[in-house]
């Protein structure tokens, strides 16, 4: 059996603003806790003017209140932003109050671009290692003391019953490994990364675990872009959209919004385009629903998991609502 687990942008759409756009995240959690979809996580993104989720924490803390079973998480905190101690306390807080039901998935990627790092990055005089910010995290939010942390012995508050899942985020070879050795669950971006490391770094995981107080056996989860519709055509529709915003924000071209596809499905495209959206085409599981279905279980066996998190980054508020049921149904069957 697999479990199914959404990760929302939440992306501003075309004729929408920001507040639209975190109320359909919010719709759309809500949905997700009704079908019983195991995880939903949200994004730190910083400086994109077509994504309106930028702060995770916050957003977390919006999302566990308006939803009853689901698990919330992040995917992720950028950790290399902030302090571990401030992020510790964020999701204690969380765990203290929807206890059993946080995730916080960490990263090291810096969600935006030079400028945004630099701002914020102010005032700071040295960087720490990620693994070490790991290290860090674990003590503050087991309770544990460990002798390698920067500053052993201290505990943020609340001091909570229950744990929250700690996940590592990776999208290159290296970080299946460092989630292993630091005794964290693990989850692979193949909708950044679809060349085929992600395999090997997922292998890499599994076999070299090191189980710990927060993690106490390996746990892993692969991520992947989702367009699904009723019908093959209806998801291709859907699939050019996402190709058209995919190609505008690796070509530094972003618009304000999520252009509908139906102003891009007749775009003329340059072969250079041509092919980077047919390369892009890797990090995105397109088709009705039994075609979903059956790239979704191909996708879990080459990763070695039970659990897929998808990423429904397509216009229109109704066709993601209309994708989480459908995902449900064929699931279901």
């Amino acid at each position: 059996m697999i479990n199914l687990s959404i990760l929302d942008y939440s992306p501003i759409d075309e004729n929408s603003n920001s507040r639209e756009a975190l109320l359909a995240t919010t719709a759309l959690a809500q949905l997700a806790d009704e079908l019983n979809f195991k995880r939903f996580w949200v994004s730190e993104h910083h400086g994109m003017q077509t994504l309106a989720g930028s702060n995770p924490e916050m957003l977390m803390m919006h999302l566990a209140a308006h939803t009853k079973n689901i698990r919330i998480g992040s995917g992720g905190v950028m950790l290399q932003h902030y302090s571990a101690y401030k992020v510790a306390e964020g999701i204690k807080l969380m765990e203290a109050l929807y206890p059993g039901r946080i995730d916080l998935g960490i990263g090291r990627a810096p969600g935006g671009d030079k400028i945004t790092h630099s701002a914020l990055n102010i005032g700071k005089k040295s960087a720490v290692t990620y693994e070490q910010q790991l290290r860090d995290l674990q003590s503050y939010l087991t309770g544990i003391d460990d002798p390698r942390s920067l500053f052993p012995g201290l505990i943020p508050t609340p001091i909570i019953d229950t744990l929250p899942q700690l996940w590592s985020l990776g999208a290159g070879s290296s970080g299946g490994s460092i989630a292993a050795n630091e005794g964290t669950s693990y989850i692979f971006a193949h909708f950044i990364n679809p060349s085929g490391a992600g395999i090997q770094s997922t292998e890499d995981y599994l076999h070299n675990f090191r189980a710990s107080a927060i993690t106490p056996a390996a746990q892993n989860m692969v991520a992947v872009f989702l367009a699904i519709a009723p019908t093959s055509k209806g998801a291709e529709l859907l699939a050019k959209g996402f190709d058209h915003w995919l190609l505008m924000i690796e070509s530094g071209r972003e618009t304000p919004y999520y252009i509908s596809p139906d102003h891009t499905k007749n775009h003329n495209y340059t072969l250079h385009e041509q092919q980077i959206i047919k390369h892009n085409r890797n990090r995105i599981i397109v088709g009705n629903p039994e075609e979903v279905k059956l790239q979704i279980e191909k996708l879990a066996e080459k990763y070695h998991t039970n659990e897929v998190m998808l990423l429904p980054n397509i216009f229109g508020k109704e066709n993601r609502l209309k994708s989480l049921e459908l995902l449900a149904e064929v699931f279901r069957s």
